[in-house]
């Protein structure tokens, strides 16, 4: 793997963690559920690219 790649996937696993956290927070109050579920599916998403991508 190439340092370009390298460096695209780690700010990807970084989106990742950031969409993951956020999300829980958000999806924790009733007002803002659905986005908040939506940022998590969205980072689960971004960590399984990042696997297959690697593996």
């Amino acid at each position: 793997m190439n340092e370009t790649a390298a460096t695209l996937m780690s700010i990807a696993m970084l989106a990742a963690f950031v969409l993951l956290g956020f999300g829980a927070r958000l999806a924790f109050r009733p007002a803002t559920r659905k986005q908040g579920g939506l940022m998590v599916v969205a980072g689960i998403v971004l960590v399984a690219n990042v696997l297959v991508w690697t593996v």
